[in-house]
């Protein structure tokens, strides 16, 4: 294995650990499998995330044939220190945030309507039928499917999407895929199995100080090995 994909890997290990902990995806996760099968759960999150990843790693990986290395370099850096500093802003000045309640009470009304729209409909032998659905069917249901959107579109536009962008550009995409998407099954599984008493004991202002300082790191190793090409 080459360097560049190790140091690729390494790289967006850390970034997607420290960006995805303590996320508003995490949270879903988190809430989600304590109130459905978590197989489903776990299969649906992380397959949005697994997609996510590789459209990132793909855009990353394309820029630098659509615009100068050493102009992709730049807004790597860029972002990166911009990044680095918003996580810092966002430790010292708001504290702990209420997001885990608010993505409960998303998802808690979410649920009254669709139980609602059970009723309406009957259940029936819903049950029943589950149980002999083919395997692919099941994973394809609509616990699956819910995980899944939640989760991809709550992750579209994030800071963890676009830094992913700038680290593939900067580095080897494949590696950066590879880290991602490790990271990403490390911290679904630890939302989906450590449920809702993990998520409450999780310090969001120091992940997002941790998540701070490696941006910042990321931003100048990127700015010298631009300087240095």
């Amino acid at each position: 294995m080459s360097l560049s994909i190790v140091q690729g890997f390494s790289k967006s290990l850390a970034m997607t650990v420290l960006s995805e902990i303590g996320d508003k995806t995490f949270f879903a996760a988190a809430i989600l499998a304590m109130r459905h099968p978590r197989r489903y759960v776990l299969a649906g999150c992380l397959s949005a995330l697994i997609v996510m990843t590789i459209l990132s790693a793909a855009v990353g990986w394309a820029a630098p044939n659509l615009i100068s290395r050493t102009l992709t370099k730049h807004i790597a850096t860029v972002l990166f220190l911009g990044f680095g500093l918003w996580s810092l802003w966002d430790a010292f000045h708001e504290g702990e945030s209420e997001e885990l309640a608010e993505v409960e009470a998303e998802l808690d009304a979410d649920l009254k309507a669709s139980s609602e729209t059970t009723r309406a409909n009957g259940k029936g032998d819903d049950d029943a039928k589950k149980k002999n659905r083919p395997l692919l069917s099941q994973f394809l249901s609509p616990i699956f499917l819910k995980a899944f959107s939640i989760t991809f579109f709550g992750e579209w536009g994030d800071k963890s999407q676009i830094a992913t962008i700038g680290l593939a550009a900067a580095e080897n995409p494949l590696g950066v895929v590879l880290g991602g998407i490790l990271g990403q099954a490390l911290c679904q599984t630890a939302a989906v199995f450590g449920g809702k008493s993990l998520a409450t004991q999780i310090s969001e202002k120091f992940i997002a100080l941790s998540g701070g300082v490696l941006f910042i790191i990321f931003g100048i190793q990127s700015f010298f090995a631009t300087v240095e090409s």
